[in-house]
């Protein structure tokens, strides 16, 4: 887009997208109020991308930019931390407006709690929370600095200039501030940091997104209790950008090729694209990690663990193992206990994080995978 197609008075297609995010059961009347209030457009910039197959691709019109502003799709605001040249990878964005709004409705506010968000990114959901609860009552932590003063310029152009932009590194929440009623991440965390847990009021509530090794993205919800510990449940699945600071670690010792050898199985790969079973394989195989894509019209996974073992399986070919782990048959076995019970959904599966770490369970907190 040109400096000559900045965006003015939106077209005909926000109310569409409120509308549709109320008929799926996603907005109460007082959130539903909020969204209308805050159009989309207003948080974001002229240059921005959608996820491409490969990298993210440069959206160059302005038709193109209001039917993506008006859609139910993330909307990739920085790459590559704001470097030019690189190759594509997002690392900033306006979300999912249905994963926004699911999200906050998780949070259970009421109107008069104290809300900490991680990842203010475009300032847009500072803006909701404040809309709902008052600018004193939002505190936002931003690690870009270059986002933090874009979010602010938003918020003051919405009439929040009042909310706390924090400059610093979400993994370690805002503790000046605390405590919070409630704590809301906007990017995805591999493990919940109990610094985070100790800033919220007891009976408070944690909503983040989970980037786990094992394939799956999912929304949490945790409680806070009175003893310090957080448990909760997942809420289903979540595509994030994870926190900076909780990217993935480069991927450990290579695979030996010389190691192939071929392993016969009855068990579909595609059978393992689920998120029950990925949250249930994740904590009983620890290290373990799964990537699925699909290529030459097929579905492909490999496994990988960090000391050179791993595991590439096909749809209807053999699946091939690597290096002194057989990650495939470790994973078949896994598969059949959970096929054992039941296979239960993801929101059967909940996880409790306290001072000395966090773990993953079943059904109820005492029925802990992988102990």
């Amino acid at each position: 887009m040109t400096t000559t197609d900045t965006p003015g008075c939106a077209p005909p297609g926000y109310a569409a997208l409120v509308q549709a995010l109320d008929g799926r059961g996603l907005l109460s009347p007082a959130w539903r109020a909020v969204w209308e209030e805050l159009p989309r457009h207003r948080f974001i910039p002229r240059r921005v991308w959608r996820q491409g197959p490969e990298r993210c691709e440069p959206v160059t019109t302005e038709g193109e930019w209001w039917r993506l502003v008006h859609s139910d799709e993330p909307v990739v605001t920085q790459v590559d931390d704001g470097r030019e040249g690189g190759p594509g990878v997002a690392t900033s964005a306006n979300s999912q407006p249905s994963m926004v709004a699911a999200m906050l409705g998780c949070l259970d506010v009421r109107g008069a709690e104290r809300v900490l968000e991680i990842g203010t990114a475009t300032g847009h959901v500072a803006a909701l929370l404040a809309r709902r609860l008052g600018d004193d009552r939002v505190v936002s932590v931003e690690i870009d600095p270059l986002l933090a003063d874009e979010a602010e310029r938003n918020l003051a152009a919405v009439g929040s200039p009042r909310v706390t932009v924090v400059r610093a590194d979400g993994e370690h929440g805002w503790a000046p501030g605390a405590p919070y009623d409630r704590l809301l991440a906007t990017c995805a965390l591999r493990h919940v940091p109990y610094e985070l847990v100790r800033q919220v009021e007891p009976g408070g509530i944690l909503v983040a997104p989970m980037a786990r090794d094992f394939w799956s993205g999912a929304v949490l919800r945790l409680r806070v209790h009175e003893d310090g510990t957080a448990s909760g449940r997942f809420r289903g699945g979540a595509s994030y950008m994870p926190m900076k600071s909780h990217r993935a670690a480069p991927s450990g010792r290579p695979v030996d090729q010389s190691t192939a050898r071929p392993a016969d199985s009855d068990l579909d790969p595609r059978a393992l694209l689920n998120l029950g079973f990925a949250l249930y394989a994740g904590a009983a195989l620890p290290g373990v990690s799964m990537v699925h894509a699909e290529t030459g019209g097929t579905d492909r996974v490999w496994l990988l663990d960090r000391a050179g073992s791993g595991a590439i399986a096909d749809a209807g070919e053999p699946v091939w193992q690597y290096g002194p782990r057989s990650l495939w048959t470790e994973v078949e076995s896994v598969h059949s206990a959970y096929r054992a019970l039941g296979e239960p959904p993801a929101t059967a599966f909940g996880l409790t994080v306290g001072p000395t770490g966090q773990h993953t369970w079943l059904h109820t907190p005492d029925q802990v995978i992988g102990a």
